[in-house]
């Protein structure tokens, strides 16, 4: 295999995350080339599957974020059509990407996680949105945490205080989604853990605290201002441990590959794991780049090297290698 890269990223799509994807794409595309690999980065679009036959890169590397992107049919079209590409098999991204699914598995692992039930739209069409509205607000304590269960970046999340304000929460929720998830409110320490493969299995890199005037919406994450970051967390080392030890458990029971990013919330010392990322985002103030930052300043290496290394081992894959769903039976 040539020692020179060439790397398709593909970046955009038609998902309701696509300038955060495309800032990922190209801040991503800056720093390989920086680092020596040859580099495109494709829309996902009509041409794309032409482009890539024209290209015939290495490797392929998704940062399509949102459904589309994360939800396995990218990589189902990649696994297709011959590519090796960095990140989870479709298998693995299907039911990380499924918010309700991926809890469900953590919580049998042993993870804390939020309640949690999810409606389909169709449902309540079906049965009415007032009874399900009802039940809701009869049976569980508010605060209350309405998201689409596919999808990122905090869009179409609201914190629901009172019952009152749930239908409001249901119509902004369907709006990103079909499928609206609906949890228990975790009042805590907000960390993210990111993970990557190394040659003697997973890595979890320093743990990145956010501190936020608000929600950590899509305004908090993606506009300079409204959060502060801390690499690594300003936790003590038995929670650092905690966090660390959540987030590798989650990489490795629901077979995520190459890359993930586990965000938490550090509640009375216990870590709740609240969502799983397979296509975490790489802006500049995205939490997987910072992460990397640090570990690579803790370990005398340069952030380019890590990608390089997750490149590589992408590259290097059997792409016969059979699909690994996580134990459904556990």
């Amino acid at each position: 295999m040539d020692n020179i890269l060439t790397v398709a990223i593909l970046a955009g799509g038609l998902t309701h995350e696509r300038d955060v994807s495309l800032s990922s794409g190209r801040r991503v595309a800056t720093l390989l080339r920086e680092a020596g690999a040859q580099v495109k980065v494709l829309d996902v679009d009509a041409t794309l599957l032409q482009r890539l036959n024209s290209m015939n890169p290495t490797v392929v590397w998704p940062l399509v974020h949102g459904a589309t992107g994360e939800d396995g049919a990218l990589q189902d079209l990649l696994s297709l059509s011959g590519y090796r590409f960095v990140g989870s098999t479709a298998n693995a991204a299907r039911i990380a990407s499924n918010k309700t699914v991926a809890q469900s598995l953590l919580r049998h692992a042993g993870l804390a996680v939020p309640w949690s039930v999810s409606f389909p739209e169709a449902l309540f069409r079906e049965v009415g949105v007032a009874p399900i509205l009802d039940l809701l607000g009869e049976r569980y304590e508010f605060p209350l945490v309405v998201k689409p269960n596919l999808g990122g970046s905090a869009l179409g999340v609201t914190i629901v205080d009172k019952p009152g304000d749930l239908p409001r929460a249901m119509v902004d929720c369907f709006a990103y989604g079909e499928e609206a998830h609906v949890e228990t409110f975790i009042d805590g320490t907000e960390v993210s853990v990111s993970v990557i493969d190394g040659a003697d299995g997973p890595i979890a890199l320093p743990p990145v605290e956010i501190e936020t005037d608000g929600p950590y919406d899509y305004d908090a994450r993606y506009f300079a201002g409204r959060a502060k970051y801390y690499v690594p967390a300003r936790l003590s080392d038995e929670e650092n441990a905690r966090v660390t030890e959540a987030a590798l458990t989650a990489h490795t029971t629901l077979r995520l590959r190459d890359v993930s990013r586990i965000d938490l919330i550090l509640k009375d010392g216990a870590p709740y794991v609240i969502d799983v990322n397979i296509a975490p985002g790489m802006t500049e103030t995205s939490l997987l780049p910072q992460a990397v930052e640090a570990y690579a300043r803790e370990n005398g290496t340069s952030p380019e090297s890590l990608y390089l290394q997750i490149l590589h081992r992408a590259a290097d894959r059997d792409v016969s290698e059979p699909e690994d769903l996580p134990d459904m039976a556990k």
